[in-house]
This record gives C-alpha cells, structure tokens and sequence, in this order.
C-alpha cells in the first residue's frame, strides 16, 4: 500500500486567524507540524495543502513538499479530496495543522488498521480518547463519537452522547480527535456527495460518510495531544516544547 499524509492548511481560522503560522520556539507552526510528521518515517510522502501563499512559501522555503487548493473549501477533507485526485496512492492520512506534537503510536495504530483489513470492510479509521471531566463532556466544542462492539462509528455528536437516562448505568464517553486514514475511494466519495441534514446539523464533517453508510473504525488512543485554537493553546506548546 502506498500511504502518504496530507496536512490541511488553512491561512484564516475564526477563533485564532493566521495561528499556523505563529512562531512556536523558532519556527511557525505549521513547519513544526510538517516536519515533525516527515521525522515520523511512517510515510511515502508528507505534502501540506492550502489555500495560503504564505503558508505555501514557508513549506517551500524548508525543503517541504506544499500544494495549493484551486478553490475554497468548506473542511479539510475537501482540500484533501481536491489534491489527491489525480494521485496514485491507496491510503491517506489527514494530520491536522494545528498540532505539532505528531504522536507517532496512534499514527501507527491508524495505519495498522488497514494493514489488517485484507476484506476492504474499512472506509477509513480515526482516534478516540476516553474522558470523564463533565465540563468536557458537555462542551458542544467537543465532539463526542459511540461505536459498536467491534470499535466501529455509530454516531458523532456535539451532544453528550449517550445520554445518561439511568445515572446507574456506568457511562462511558469518548473524545474524537480530527485525525483520520481514508482510503482513496472513500475520501473521493465523500468530496462528490452533497451534505445531509445530520452533518448540516451538527457541523460534523465526518458524519456524512456514516449517512451514506460508509465504515469508520475507531482507535482508541489514551494521548490528548495539544490542539492549537487559541493564544492560550499557543502558550501552553511553547512550555510544552521547552
């Protein structure tokens, strides 16, 4: 299988704009996070999209490999879907910009995934982390994810999912984090099918594949990672880093 990873690079962000390219102990972000997915060794190829020519200049400016999105996007799979068409691949990988503590283990179980699913059950695969605070929980901002017995979606929602109907019942909840392995088919499909009313309602974009009954494998992994949405985020990696 030729596996490669893209990372979506968007210039403008609503709650932190330009954040991908603020400096994080020397470099922009968005240099760390490339470099630090080519230092992972896992792949054939490393190649950042966007629709920036700054961001676009920077990668090219540190040997990187970049593309340049010919329109604009509504998410992440779309730039990816856009710019790996015409690519001879079988597996991608979407690591997210803004997280430049690449966790090389969950990238792993990720590509492990399809290594072992020689019957093509799998449409794509992406992490979990298991959480308890109740604030987290409830926060709309977190996307909570339930699967079946065999780790497979059910459902992704900004609710708290499931409900706790029977507060005697031990609940666990699940975190899903934006990192996701499609195959090639899969992520082409999802860039030629129009949005349904649950994805329309809960801004999920990973929502459509289960409407047009596609199979995501979750993989639970127990590293939170450092998701840079805000100045504070950008703080707390510079002491991270240090």
């Amino acid at each position: 299988m030729k596996i490669i990873a893209m990372i979506p690079a968007r210039y403008s962000a609503s709650r932190f704009p330009g954040k991908l390219m603020q400096d994080l102990n020397g470099k922009p972000v968005i240099t760390r996070t490339y470099q630090a997915t080519v230092n992972t060794n896992l792949f054939d190829d490393v190649i950042v999209v966007t629709d920036s020519t700054i961001i676009f200049n920077e990668i090219k400016s540190v040997g990187g490999k970049v593309m340049m999105s010919k329109k604009e996007h509504d998410c992440g799979s779309d730039r990816i879907a856009e710019a790996v068409e015409d690519l001879d691949i079988d597996i991608v990988i979407n690591v997210q910009g803004d997280e430049p503590f690449t966790e090389v283990e969950s990238l792993k179980k990720l590509i492990q995934v399809f290594k072992d699913d020689t019957s093509k059950q799998v449409d794509l695969a992406s992490l979990m982390v298991h959480i308890t605070d109740e604030d987290e929980i409830k926060n709309p901002n977190t996307v909570k994810v339930i699967t079946d017995q065999n780790n497979f979606a059910l459902y992704f929602s900004r609710s708290p999912i499931p409900y706790p109907r029977d507060t005697e019942v031990e609940t666990q909840y699940f975190k899903h984090k934006g990192v996701y392995a499609f195959r090639k088919q899969a992520i082409m499909d999802f860039y030629n099918l129009p949005m349904l009313m649950l994805e329309a309602s809960e801004k999920i974009e990973c929502i459509r594949y289960l409407e047009y009954g596609k199979r995501i494998k979750m993989v639970e992994t127990h590293v939170q990672g450092v998701e840079i949405d805000t100045p504070e985020d950008l703080e707390r990696a510079k002491k991270i880093w240090k």
